[in-house]
């Protein structure tokens, strides 16, 4: 019996992390922690969130190959993009939650820097869950 539930229960922890954000608190969050860097506007050019041009337009961005806005990028985004990372969910959770060792575990480079000093440790499956839903 104990057997089974190891086993069930390692099945579970390989099927990975289930994302439980809530987008509309990831809406509220957003003008108070990314908008100063970050605006979020549609294909159309309707402003959903004005922002600083200092990070990329988010809109749009679960499902995107990372890096692949109009934005001047770092190294550290850039050399994520040629490893082939896509933004969903559980990247977008991972990244805001701490820029610079996702980018290590990424692209597999100990070195590599990120331009995004900002970590948003809690509330990071929040803003993803938010940012999944503007598309």
């Amino acid at each position: 019996m104990i057997f089974r539930l190891s086993a069930i229960a390692l099945a579970l922890a390989a099927a990975g992390p289930a994302l439980a954000g809530d987008a509309a608190k990831g809406e509220a969050d957003f003008p108070k922690k990314c908008k100063s860097c970050h605006a979020i506007v549609a294909e159309d050019g309707t402003e959903i969130v004005k922002g600083g041009k200092t990070g990329p337009n988010l809109f749009g961005i679960v499902g995107k190959p990372v890096a692949s806005s109009d934005f001047k990028y770092g190294d550290g985004i850039l050399a994520a993009q040629a490893a082939g990372a896509v933004w969903d969910e559980a990247a977008l959770a991972a990244y805001v939650a701490d820029p610079g060792r996702w980018l290590k575990e990424v692209t597999g480079d100990g070195k590599v820097k990120t331009k995004m000093t900002f970590k948003l440790p809690k509330g990071n499956d929040d803003m993803a869950a938010y940012l999944a839903t503007l598309q």
